[in-house]
């Protein structure tokens, strides 16, 4: 988690610089400073450095990984790292669900919007239990 950390929190700094740049630039512009960007960058930074924060706790609550040690060896990384489906057809369905939705906030259809969200709903749901298997039968 060291590393995820360092790297949110680079981020954060590079954003709150280019903030300092940004409003600095415009302000020689003759309407003045373009404040909508120069917030924009900031909060990017904040929300940076925040989730760099929460790595960097976590980092500290937990022992080294070996991507976080220097004296690690590339077979200590070996193993299962989790269970990926191979064909699942849902990550297509929740993209499409949140297409319609996204049409209906851009075109500002209501209809839309709530058929978009219960289709969101819907495919989120089937992707959460498309391997449940209940534990009572056999």
């Amino acid at each position: 988690m060291k590393s995820e950390s360092r790297i949110f929190n680079l981020l954060a700094l590079f954003l709150f610089a280019m903030a300092a740049v940004y409003g600095v630039w415009t302000s020689k512009i003759d309407e003045g400073t373009e404040w909508v960007g120069v917030v924009a960058l900031i909060l990017s930074g904040l929300l940076c450095g925040m989730c760099g924060q929460f790595f960097s706790l976590v980092a500290r609550r937990i022992e080294p990984r070996p991507e976080d040690r220097s004296d690690a060896e590339i077979s200590e990384g070996a193993g299962d790292l989790g269970f990926f489906s191979p064909g699942s057809y849902w990550p297509f369905g929740i993209a499409v669900a949140a297409s319609i939705a996204g049409l209906g906030v851009a075109y500002w259809f209501p209809w839309l919007i709530a058929l978009g969200v219960i289709a969101v709903l819907f495919a989120v749901t089937g992707l959460l239990f498309e391997y449940y298997t209940r534990t009572g039968e056999h």
